[in-house]
């Protein structure tokens, strides 16, 4: 919320901003060019994200570029307060506060659509959705939108498939940087510090079962294997599977998985992933995490209705579910996001680029809207590779290119040409 004068939150908060903004040199370039272009200039965009510090920076560049900005948080559980307040302190008006109950959230992002935007920015198209459900008046005004994170990218792919999507949105979760560098080194490190900060395990010589071997999945497998952890994938994908597999990880369905996992960590995008009759298999001391957008992989009300106690906060974002033979189940972050809400997220140097390529789809879906049709759309391939270029730059990192002959080569198909 807006906030009068300077605060002891607003203080902490820009001090977290400025240390992620350090980390992130290609969205403060893209930042300052927006600054001198004003490719936004006029435009009220209201967004769902996780307030962060990364996403401060996001905001940030955005406002840079002339935007009127309202901000709603995309999950309660990962809102820093301290951000929040700065942001406010710098002409951005937040809804967001850690810890709200369901119906603060979605009233929260009413008040951000309040705004009448002409764009929206928004992470698991919670937004969206209200948009096309419940404020349907400001349809007609919104002329485009970006979409951060697989499961809202699903959800915008089927509305536009039943054709209720009523504006172009750019998936920027599909872009080749925001994949290989967010979703799977990202994700891979954010989750397991998540897990770690909150039950204090030690991951080598255990056994750490991994649902979904997408990006994400990939990344979680891959750290924790680093970690030395013995590593279970469970897959519904023949293709994924069959990956995992000649990656030398072994391949079980949940249902014989779940009696030899020590940590399980879901990331499918889909519901009841981990339900009533794999807690019925599990060790006693199981620790059960989620990387999904959304809180449903894990059956957390069997869960509860199985259970004859529960001992909340046992340690900080981790519950104790007591089961009638007495075996205990540890269940971390209440089944929500365990990266942004037992630890900070994605580090702010993975942030830059995801964050960047985001900056950038806004700024050409600005400047292309008008053009679009309804539907979801890539982001251009230009896009990601000025990311790319940039980051690498900015490690002073470089590369070859290609000769005249080697463009005219690749061009040709006639054969000794």
């Amino acid at each position: 919320m807006r906030t009068a004068g300077r605060t002891a939150g607003a203080e902490a908060g820009e001090r977290r901003i400025d240390w992620a903004a350090r980390h992130m040199p290609v969205l403060r370039a893209i930042g300052a060019r927006f600054a001198a272009e004003r490719p936004l200039a006029g435009l009220r965009i209201a967004a769902c994200l996780h307030v962060t510090a990364e996403t401060a920076v996001l905001m940030g560049a955005l406002r840079a570029g002339g935007a009127e900005i309202a901000l709603a948080a995309s999950n309660p559980l990962s809102t820093q307060d301290d951000v929040a307040a700065a942001l406010a302190e710098h002409g951005i008006t937040v809804h967001a506060r850690a810890g709200v109950d369901r119906d603060t959230y979605y009233r929260h992002i009413h008040r951000a659509l309040d705004v009448e935007p002409d764009l929206v920015l928004d992470d698991g198209c919670d937004l969206v959705n209200t948009l096309h459900t419940e404020r349907t008046e400001l349809l007609d005004r919104v002329t485009g939108g970006c979409e951060e994170t697989t499961t809202g990218v699903i959800r915008l792919r089927r509305m536009a498939a039943e054709g209720a999507l009523r504006f172009p949105v750019v998936a920027v979760n599909d872009t080749r940087v925001k994949r290989m560098f967010d979703n799977r080194y990202g994700t891979g490190q954010s989750t397991l510090d998540g897990v770690m900060r909150a039950t204090n395990a030690l991951l080598a010589g255990r056994t750490v079962v991994v649902a979904g071997f997408g990006y994400c999945g990939r990344g979680v497998a891959e750290r924790a294997r680093g970690l030395g952890a013995r590593v279970i994938v469970t897959e519904i994908d023949p293709v994924k599977a069959l990956d995992a597999s000649l990656q030398g990880y072994e391949v079980r369905p949940m249902a014989e998985a779940a009696a030899e996992g020590d940590v399980f960590v879901t990331v499918t995008g889909n519901r009841d992933v981990i339900h009533a009759e794999h807690f019925a298999a599990m060790k006693d001391g199981a620790i059960l995490a989620n990387a999904g957008h959304f809180d449903v992989e894990i059956d957390v009300r069997a869960l509860g209705e199985i259970a004859v106690a529960v001992n909340p906060g046992v340690r900080p974002n981790t519950d104790e579910y007591v089961l009638p033979d007495g075996r205990r189940l540890l269940l971390l972050a209440e089944g929500r996001l365990v990266n942004l809400t037992a630890a900070e997220g994605h580090p702010a140097a993975v942030m830059d680029m995801s964050f960047a390529a985001q900056a950038l789809a806004v700024a050409w879906l600005a400047r292309e809207r008008a053009g679009l049709a309804p539907g979801v759309y890539d982001v251009p391939e230009e896009i990601d590779a000025e990311v790319a270029r940039l980051k690498l730059d900015a490690a002073g990192v470089r590369i070859d290119t290609l000769t005249p002959e080697q463009e005219d080569y690749l061009r040709s198909w006639r054969i000794g040409s």
